[in-house]
This record gives C-alpha cells, structure tokens and sequence, in this order.
C-alpha cells in the first residue's frame, strides 16, 4: 500500500499530551504548527503567511523519547506518515491532518540540542505525566570523563588518523581490524 510521508518543520504549537494506551503501549500527541514565511518586496523584509497545524502521533519508544525531550514553543522535524482525516460533527464537515511520526528531533538551524541515547534492548516503561522532561545533558563533559576518544598529542597514541592501517605489529602482536 502507497503511504504519504512528509518532512514539516515547525513549532511545538501544545503541550505534549502522553498516556499507556489499553495494550500497554506509550503513546505522545502534540500540535505542530507550521508556518509559511514569504519575501515582501514592498516592505523589504519576511512576513509571515499562512500556518498549517498537523497533530503529530508518536508510539512506543518514540513516544516516552518525545514527551521526554520535546516542549511547547520548541522548533522541531518531524517525518512521517500523513493522514487527512475527515469527520462529521454536529452536521458541519471537519478535516484535520495527523502525522503518524518515525522520526521527530529538534531542528539544529533554530538552535542546540543535546542527545542523550537510550538502551534499545528494555525500553524505560512509561511512567505518567510526571515524564515531562529529561535530565539536562552537562556539557561539556566533565574533566575526568575518561581519555579523549582519539587519544591526545604525546600519550603514545596514534594521532595521524592512519589507526593500525599500514602499521607493523610487534613481535608476538596481532593485529585486531578497525570497525
């Protein structure tokens, strides 16, 4: 089956709404607001035109990620599946379009963020609305963090990028390939 995905860049329009649906699954909803900007060559300076709102829909691990690390007002990308749905209410016709989220991350053009990775193998379970937010990242890190991940200037490391390509092992060393 042909599905639409989309990329909309935005802002968190609403508080992100999360909850255990009866299966036992995390879920998080928000409002995405989108709006176009346009060049006025009048006044000489950008404008804003019309906002698109979609209500992004995100489940399982992407869901507690979301409701852990997004806030209202934030800049976002978000990709996914978009639904128009059309409903009758009151005998008045209503289209909304949801976005069936894989993928929603802050957008970097706008600002910083910092990610703090999560254990694939037992998602934390969802814990309530008391999950707002993460920890804030300390950064950066702190002094005694451990050696630099290449190795410094006179530690006896290999700095020249080369790693063990091209270098003779010792006698009685064997070399481990890279990767």
């Amino acid at each position: 089956m042909n599905e639409t995905y989309v990329t909309v860049l935005g802002n968190v329009a609403t508080k992100v709404d999360h909850w255990t649906a009866p299966s036992g699954v995390p879920v998080a909803r928000f409002r995405l607001a989108s709006t176009v900007r346009r060049f006025d060559k009048h006044k000489g300076c950008w404008t804003d035109a019309s906002t698109s709102f979609y209500t992004v829909w995100a489940w399982r691990g992407l869901a507690v990620n979301v409701a852990s690390s997004v806030a209202r007002g934030e800049p976002v990308v978000v990709r996914g599946q978009l639904r128009v749905v059309e409903e009758e209410r009151e005998d008045r016709r209503y289209l909304s379009a949801d976005l069936m989220a894989s993928t929603v991350g802050h957008d970097l053009a706008r600002g910083t963020s910092a990610f703090v990775r999560t254990s694939r193998a037992a998602p934390e379970p969802f814990r309530g609305p008391e999950l707002t937010r993460g920890p804030t990242p300390v950064w950066p890190p702190a002094e005694n963090a451990g050696p630099p991940p290449f190795g410094a200037p006179g530690d006896g490391a290999d700095t020249s990028g080369a790693g063990s390509a091209g270098k003779e092992p010792a006698e009685g060393e064997e070399l481990v390939p890279e990767g």
